[in-house]
């Protein structure tokens, strides 16, 4: 939202009150507070009839500073609040001298001068980090009587900004308006799914603003020096967070915001949909299940979209018996042929649903501001919306799902989330423009809390398309309703590469792309794009995505990258171990693993999955792709070709390829089973070394299912002689030295040579090597 009218001026319909002169300062319990008044104070009468907005410092975590901007303390502060770490009095260190006050917290400080405008200058060990701008921000009415907190902090030159959510608009926001308010919008517009109210800059920090309702931010599109945000109301929350570099930032965002769950094995598979509103029922399934078998393509996850249920009572968790009569003995089928099952379901309740009925009764339905239940045709004809306010509403949805994991289902495609209405009463007296987009964090909680109790901690996971700050913690999320384009790729990338920024861990997408139908050559491309990303699936709406639709080729293409997939697996799940703990994603975007490098600020259609692999999905019909590689010796995986770096490449791909690059001074563990995803990972996997420099150290750990580390492996290099030590349990493992053809003498194991290099293969008890290349 704009309130200027040009850089001079304030819009005819706003008045303005910026922080324009300090006069007090205080310190309390671990908190700075700063008094600004409205104008500037030239006498006693000055004081008199004068606003003034006040500043308060805290600090909840190293290196995070919590700003609280407020011009009636009075105002009813309704929820809901995003679960966030709270204020610790003694994290904060306030220092004075004559020309004003500094606060600290660890490396992050803010520093107010004691007289002038009410400027605040946030810095990172002594360095600059932004400025928060007194005559700027502060507060707003419009039309004289709606009340907006705002602030500016100024940008450098240079400086870019990422994040805010799922977004599909160009990846650098610099220049955008962005809403932070959830919609059901596609792909191909500034609305999004995931509206996350953080950005990240290049200079190093990160802005969270920590109100859950619309927060408008004017990214460089009202002042072109600073991004401005503003909410309604007369509070304004939001943190400065600091960190060594961009990782940091986001680790320290984690530790603020919460982690990702770590997700079980299984789940990164391939998942196979029934579509939409395609025509199905068991013997569609059977032969989508057959389909794969015969064609000996891997299939992991089976899901059921829809119409699983019957049409007008969705939802009612009650299988449609004239297409599924037995579902039940069909989920053991499926069990017993080594396929996880996923339904879909929503937080909605149809008026034709015997649920709807329980729920009006006993009051589990968001209701009217009359008291009666709130209704819509949209949709699902009647339909109302559970109310996850209340806790004994929680408990009765939750029921319902408890039945059918009894009966054989393993998770929840948790859709919408995002279509709440705002005139409306809660249970516990939410406000409802603030619960619009938090209702989601309340949806998906409750289902993956079930998820947790029934399957255990690291078997849980939901499927998820909306989200607010905190639903990182309740994976696996995808991109939402894309188009069978190449254009509707690149879109779905950029809301990927956006989302990670936030703090989310995983994410997927519809290969092949949900409305409309691929082109046999768009399929086979993003297939490749689809079997890379942290999790897969082939999902559509009015057509199947099953290979054979397109061509015969795209089976083998499909096969191909599932089996790559499952190999590279000892390597994925160990980066989503980092995830988990760390709270970086698995999909990185360049900038974030090279914000040194210029080049990578901009690049949106390409990304690391996990530390060490580079991927650049190809967006052409004649397989031209155009990519740039960092400084350094990159080796493509699929080739074993090395491409020294720091420039654009540019070359041509078929189907079963595209730019797959590690990164040099990398160890990749590489596991030796294509069929399945979840298997023993420390069992027969081979270290694959990549253009290691002289006098540096690479390493690799492998982990069990539940996260525990098995055993690393780590190969420091001194000319020409390669050290080998493994630390844990292992079963014949072996190292792969890449694009090495000599060896003079390795000290144990067995050696051999193949067309990636030097194999040296080991039993059990082997534990060190020594080997010395020619």
């Amino acid at each position: 939202m704009k309130f200027r009218d040009g850089y001079w001026n304030i819009h005819k319909h706003v008045r303005h009150l910026p922080k324009v002169a300090i006069v007090d300062i205080e310190e309390n319990q671990g908190k700075l507070s700063v008094f600004a008044a409205t104008k500037k104070i030239e006498h006693r009468g000055s004081t008199l009839n004068t606003p003034m907005i006040t500043l308060e410092l805290s600090s909840p975590l190293p290196n995070v500073l919590h700003v609280r901007s407020y011009h009636f303390k009075g105002s009813l502060q309704k929820g809901p609040f995003f679960e966030i770490a709270a204020d610790k009095p003694g994290q904060l260190n306030i220092t004075h001298n004559p020309e004003g006050f500094s606060a600290r917290t660890q490396d992050v400080c803010a520093q107010v001068a004691t007289s002038g405008p009410a400027d605040v200058h946030f810095l990172y060990k002594g360095k600059p980090l932004t400025v928060s701008a007194g005559l700027l921000g502060g507060h707003a009415i419009l039309h004289d009587q709606d009340p907006y907190q705002v602030e500016y902090l100024n940008l450098s030159v240079g400086e870019t900004i990422y994040g805010l959510g799922e977004r599909f608009t160009p990846f650098v926001k610099n220049g955008q308006v962005v809403d932070i308010w959830n919609e059901d919008g596609g792909t191909s517009s500034e609305q999004a799914y995931k509206n996350i109210p953080f950005y990240l800059s290049s200079k190093g920090y990160g802005v969270l603003v920590a109100n859950p309702g619309k927060v408008s931010f004017e990214v460089c599109s009202e002042v072109v020096t600073a991004v401005q945000f503003s909410v309604p109301g007369q509070c304004l929350d939001y943190y400065i967070i600091g960190g060594d570099d961009l990782k940091e930032v986001m680790a320290n965002y984690a530790l603020l915001t919460g982690k990702p769950a770590l997700v079980p094995p299984w789940s990164f598979g391939l998942w196979l949909s029934t579509s939409f509103v395609t025509n199905y029922d068991e013997k569609t399934v059977n032969s989508f299940i057959d389909g794969m078998q015969q064609r000996k393509i891997p299939l992991h996850v089976f899901h059921f979209d829809c119409f699983w249920m019957r049409e007008f009572q969705w939802v009612d968790f009650l299988w449609d018996t004239r297409q599924f009569p037995d579902p039940k003995a069909m989920l053991k089928r499926m069990h017993d042929r080594g396929l996880k099952i996923c339904v879909w379901i929503n937080p909605y309740v149809a008026q034709k649903s015997y649920l709807f009925d329980e729920g009006m009764a006993k009051g589990y339905l968001v209701k009217n501001p009359d008291g009666s239940v709130w209704q819509w045709d949209r949709w699902q004809a009647g339909m109302g919306l559970v109310d996850f306010t209340n806790p004994e509403a929680v408990k009765w949805y939750q029921g319902k799902l408890a039945l059918l994991l009894e009966m054989g289902v393993d998770t929840f495609k948790t859709d919408f989330g995002e279509r709440i209405p705002t005139q409306v009463e809660y249970f516990d007296h939410s406000d409802p423009m603030l619960m619009h987009n938090y209702y989601t964090y309340l949806y998906n909680q409750a289902v993956f809390t079930l998820l947790q109790e029934k399957r255990g901690k690291h078997e849980a996971l939901v499927f998820a398309r909306s989200a607010t700050v905190g639903g990182q913690k309740f994976p696996v999320h995808w991109g939402g309703d894309c188009s069978a384009t190449y254009e509707s790729m690149a879109e779905s990338i950029r809301g990927g590469l956006s989302l990670s920024l936030c703090g989310f861990g995983y994410w997927s997408h519809d290969i092949g792309g949900f409305e409309k139908l691929a082109t046999a050559d768009l399929f086979k491309r993003w297939v490749a794009f689809g079997l890379l990303s942290s999790h897969s699936r082939l999902h559509g709406n009015e057509s199947y995505r099953v290979p054979w639709d397109f061509d015969a080729e795209a089976c083998k293409v499909l096969k191909a990258f599932v089996e790559l997939k499952c190999s590279l697996m000892p390597y994925l799940f160990t980066q989503a171990c980092i995830t988990h703990e760390t709270g970086l994603p698995m999909l990185r975007a360049m900038v974030l693993e090279f914000p040194s490098d210029p080049v990578c600020a901009y690049l949106d259609r390409q990304y690391l999955l996990g530390e060490s692999l580079l991927v650049a999905p190809i967006f052409q019909g004649d397989g031209k792709a155009v990519y740039y590689l960092p400084k350094g010796r990159w080796t493509h995986l699929l080739s074993n070709q090395e491409v020294e770096g720091g420039a654009y490449q540019e070359e041509h791909y078929d189907y079963f390829s595209l730019p797959l690059f590690v990164r040099p001074n990398s160890l990749l563990a590489i596991g030796s089973n294509t069929e399945k995803p979840d298997y023993a990972y420390n069992d027969q996997v081979t270290f694959h070394l990549f253009a290691l420099d002289d006098a540096k150290e690479a390493k690799a750990s492998v982990h069990a299912h539940d996260g525990t580390e098995l055993a690393v492996c780590k190969v420091r290099r001194s000319g020409s002689v390669y050290e080998v030590a493994v630390e844990g349990a292992m079963k014949n493992w072996a190292l792969c030295l890449r694009n090495i053809d000599q060896v003079a003498s390795v000290s144990a194991g067995k050696l051999s040579r193949t067309m990636q290099g030097i194999v040296v293969t080991f039993s059990s008890h082997e534990k060190e090597c020594r080997i010395i290349t020619a």
